[in-house]
């Protein structure tokens, strides 16, 4: 099979709608180290970050709408400002990548988002703009 590892994914193909900061960046912990440390990538070696993020497309479950995305960074990445009047931040991601894993606790199959930025949106020209650049 072609696909090993972690598979590339667009931010709009993986949040169509967009998606929206709901909590703090936290140090992503490192489970198999005997002390409290944070995660590396194991492949680029860089810290392992970890942000809560809602799905804003409406046809989820409650259930369904919150996701942790993994942003491999050598520094903090910040979150980008809130909506005016609103706790909530939109976001997106570059370089994002989905890794599937079975869930021990339930035996089912699971994902786990990574990236590699988290940036405010463009605006609707910059996005137009840059799919115009992309594909040329």
């Amino acid at each position: 099979m072609a696909l090993q590892g972690p598979i590339p994914i667009s931010f709009e193909l993986l949040f169509p709608h967009g998606c929206y900061v709901v909590g703090e960046v936290t140090a992503a912990k490192d489970f198999d180290a005997k002390r409290d440390t944070q995660a590396k990538d194991k492949v680029t070696g860089l810290p392992v970050w970890q942000v809560p993020v809602m799905d804003a497309d409406p046809s989820l479950k409650a259930a369904q709408k919150t996701v942790t995305v993994k942003i491999l960074a050598e520094v903090q990445p910040v979150v980008p400002p809130a909506l005016p009047g609103v706790p909530l931040a939109p976001a997106e991601f570059e370089g994002l990548e989905v890794k599937p894993y079975v869930h021990q606790a339930t035996g089912r199959l699971a994902y786990s988002i990574s990236a590699r930025v988290m940036r405010a949106p463009r605006t609707g020209a910059g996005k137009a703009g840059n799919a115009a650049k992309d594909a040329a």
